[in-house]
Formats: C-alpha cells, structure tokens, sequence
C-alpha cells in the first residue's frame, strides 16, 4: 500500500469502520486479542472478527498471530500510527462538542448584601457575563435575611462573624478578612493616635449601631479587651461610615476590604495594626441540587475566582 496517501484518504477510500479501528488499537495497546477483549469487555472472537475484515477492507496483512504470538507487521506498525493520531482527533472533536453542549446557560439568581455586591461583585459580573453569553445573572442586592430555597435563589453570598447554621445547604467559604480599626491623618493628628486599646475609651467612635456601643478587640497572642468609644456617629450602612472617617469625624472599625481603596490613597491609616475586632467570612451558599446544574458551578467557581482576587 502506499503510505504516501493521507490516512483520511484511505479510510474514505476504504470505507472504514471506526469502531474496527479502535478494536484494532486496543489490540495493539493490550497486547493482543485477549487482553483486549478483557480491558473492552467484548468477546475475543468479535475483537479478532472486527480486526481481520479491516485487513480484508484494505487487502493487507496488519497483524501476524499464531496461538502463541502477536506482532505487528511493518505496515500495521505504520497504520497504528496513524489509526491512533485519527482516533486521539476524534476523541477531541467529540469533547469540543461535549463541552459546547454543556455550556453554561440560563438564568442563574444571586443574593447578596449591598456590601458585597458593592465591593465584589460590581466589577466582575459583567466579565462572568462576556465568559458565557448563554447565562442571565439575576442579582438581587438585599441586606435582609433570604431564604434560599423558599425564594427560588440558585447562590446566596453570606458574610458572616460566627459559622452559619447547619441548614442542609450546600456551602462553600470563600474568603476570610480581618475586621481593623481605621482613622483619617487628620484626626489622628488633631486627636492623637492610641498607642493601647484603652485609650480608645478618649476617641471619637464611629459605630454601625446604637445597641453596638463596644469594640471587642484581640492581638495575635490571643489577648482580649473590650473598649467603649465616644460615640460620635452611628450608621448602619459601610460606606457612610469610611465618608465619615474619610472626613476625620472618628475611628471606624470594619472589615479591612471596605477600607483597602481609602488606605491605599492615604485617606485612612491603620489604628492599633497589632490588634483586629476578629473576622468576618464570606460563604457561598446554595440548594444541593441547583449547585449541580452547569450554569451554578461556573458561576460559583467565578465567584471562588473573585473572592481570591479580593
């Protein structure tokens, strides 16, 4: 046979069966017909039926085999080549295809706290969207308390300061961030700068709530204190409390990411950097089986993807 033909060319011209070529490969692979039928799970006579009418479609000897022998011949040795080169490019157009059909698509619906949605989300959504045209992100951005399966939402983004309940959903931590103590230069320079937790009872305290009246405090030893700012302003809502500190009203304590932006321009700096009011997560939680569906894993591996960013 001439060799110097493609191997597309003479399967045409043949009119191969592919299936022959891959018992013909697996013979090759395994050793011989028997330790392919084994492997496959075929009879060895099928194996052996399959692989001698592919000698006769191409009127050449591939294989000679006695009872106690099996080696290739010079041009079956050249054809297994090229019989596995075509069926590892077969394998790939069928996983190319697989793959397309297992695109993510459809509507995906996410809840999350005004916070997260601000500081995490905002800037990453619309590259989730340009990933995978076929999927509908539906944010709903609530600080209230949502009922995941009540409420038909595929992920939940919770951030929370102690674990979340055992509630049958599926959860996935994300991130963990310390929450720090922060104060504009100018305040620290007017009021001075703590040295010691203590001293914290003489400053201005910008607090999230008017029952939240404390900051419980640790160092890396594992040391605790609680200490009672002044209070000067009280709001429920993050992003007024780093304006106020911002505009050197007071010391703000808060998780570090919602002040990163304003401590990398010099508008807040670290107060007591060896001490942290703790930590607050951030868990993905979702109904086990809507976190199979394609569309949920990609999304919740992006936003895995996100939070490490971050």
């Amino acid at each position: 046979m001439d060799l110097s033909s493609t191997f597309v060319d003479i399967v045409r011209r043949h009119m191969l069966n592919l299936n022959d070529l891959v018992l013909f490969a697996a013979a090759v692979e395994h050793g011989g017909f028997a330790a392919a039928s084994r492997r496959l799970g075929l009879p060895k006579s099928t194996i052996s039926k399959r692989v001698a009418e592919l000698e006769g479609a191409l009127s050449v000897r591939l294989i000679h085999r006695t009872s106690r022998s099996f080696t290739l011949t010079d041009l079956g040795r050249d054809f297994y080549e090229h019989a596995r080169a075509a069926l590892i490019e077969t394998e790939a157009a069928e996983a190319i295809v697989r793959r397309r059909q297992a695109e993510p698509s459809g509507i995906v619906r996410i809840s999350a706290s005004v916070p997260v949605a601000q500081l995490y989300l905002a800037g990453h959504l619309p590259r989730l969207a340009r990933a995978y045209p076929k999927l509908q992100i539906q944010l709903d951005v609530t600080d209230r308390f949502v009922d995941v399966q009540q409420e038909g939402v595929d992920i939940a983004v919770r951030s929370h300061f102690t674990p979340l309940p055992d509630s049958g959903l599926v959860q996935r931590p994300v991130m963990i961030e310390p929450i720090i103590l922060v104060a504009a230069p100018g305040y620290l320079d007017v009021h001075g700068t703590p040295r010691l937790p203590a001293q914290l009872q003489e400053h201005q305290g910008l607090l999230t709530s008017a029952s939240a009246s404390t900051w419980r405090l640790l160092d890396a030893q594992g040391e605790r204190v609680e200490v009672a700012p002044q209070r000067a302003m009280v709001a429920n809502e993050s992003a007024v409390l780093v304006a106020a500190a911002i505009a050197a009203l007071g010391i703000v304590c808060l998780p570090e990411r919602m002040c990163r932006d304003a401590i990398a321009a010099s508008q807040l700096v670290r107060v007591l950097p060896d001490w942290s009011a703790g930590t607050v997560a951030t868990t993905l939680v979702m109904p086990h089986r809507r976190g199979q569906l394609p569309a949920v894993r990609a999304t919740v591996d992006f936003l895995v993807e996100c939070f490490s960013e971050a």
